[in-house]
């Protein structure tokens, strides 16, 4: 995990611990539904972070015998987790507690209680995901940010910029809860508030699923790194032609490469350092492409498939 996906969960991991535990003292002074909803989503976040350190630290773990490829992956995992249990389980209670509060209405007490944390936590949300964005845009390039959340294949920078966004989000949505029940002296536009924290957790549960599920089953390389290896590859003096290109991200920053090559006469007699000097090629134009296997054959168009494919 780079520097700037670990400062962006730190950030994230404090503000959420201090805003989780201000939202809870809250709910106990007004009994608002809503309120206890933003509690556990602020809680659900700072046990996502956790689970995104857990991830960090078990993939730096060395290959075994029986992971010979490095563990990897298990941000991916971790990740997958974040999304599917912690958002669809803080999904699931806000918009329970919603519907439990409209069959039976409470009325909010002490709401300046609520307006006050509510202020607060978006204050610092703010700054956590100000964070994120920073630390975020230092490796999106030229994407767009909705380009850059679904082809990053880091995934930690994407689940908190997710999370911040909805955390924003769904603290706009309990503070218009909370202002409409106590202006119009109706909780029911509370419960509203506590279901639409629900909604909106259940749509971002399903986007970093989907996304993650991807990253977990093992995307391959970019058309861009794709490009760039074909490149280095066809421009090499000791290649006749590209046969076929395979690749696989093991982790967010180990690309594994397999190729097929039709090699020239002179670098068939040479064939360990023309294989060397492939692999080199191929480091220069991609440097993640931590593993990298390269099989001499000869080319034959009716027998061979189509050269690159991910």
């Amino acid at each position: 995990m780079h520097e700037g996906s670990r400062k962006a969960i730190a950030a994230a991991f404090v503000a959420n611990l201090g805003i989780a535990i201000a939202k809870f003292v809250a709910f106990l002074a007004t009994g608002a539904a809503s309120m206890l909803a933003e509690s556990i989503h602020s809680l659900a976040d700072t046990g996502n972070q956790g689970l995104l350190f857990l991830g960090g630290k078990r993939a730096r773990r060395a290959p075994s015998e029986s992971h010979p490829f490095g563990h990897g992956r298990e941000r991916y995992f971790w990740a997958f987790v974040v999304a599917l249990v912690l958002f669809s389980l803080g999904a699931l209670f806000a918009t329970y507690e919603g519907i439990e509060k409209l069959v039976h209405p409470h009325e909010i007490e002490s709401p300046e209680w609520a307006f006050g944390v509510l202020t607060i936590a978006i204050v610092l949300e703010s700054f956590s995901l100000r964070t994120a964005v920073h630390e975020a845009a230092k490796v999106r390039g030229s994407k767009s940010w909705w380009q850059f959340i679904r082809t990053s294949k880091s995934p930690e920078l994407p689940v908190v910029l997710l999370e911040d966004i909805g955390a924003l989000t769904g603290l706009v949505f309990a503070l218009l809860g909370v202002t409409t029940a106590t202006i119009t002296d109706e909780p029911a536009f509370d419960a509203i508030g506590s279901i639409s924290i629900g909604l909106l957790l259940g749509v971002i549960a399903v986007l970093l699923a989907i996304e993650t599920k991807s990253l977990l089953m093992g995307e391959g390389a970019s058309p861009d790194e794709v490009d760039a290896m074909t490149k280095a590859i066809d421009t090499s003096p000791d290649v006749n032609r590209l046969i076929h290109l395979r690749t696989e991200y093991l982790g967010p920053e180990d690309l594994l490469v397999a190729i097929k090559v039709d090699f020239t006469a002179a670098a068939d007699r040479q064939v360990n350092t023309s294989i060397d000097a492939l692999e080199a090629r191929i480091r220069e134009a991609i440097p993640h492409a931590t593993l990298i296997y390269v099989e001499p054959d000869e080319f034959r168009p009716d027998h061979d498939p189509p050269k690159t494919r991910a």
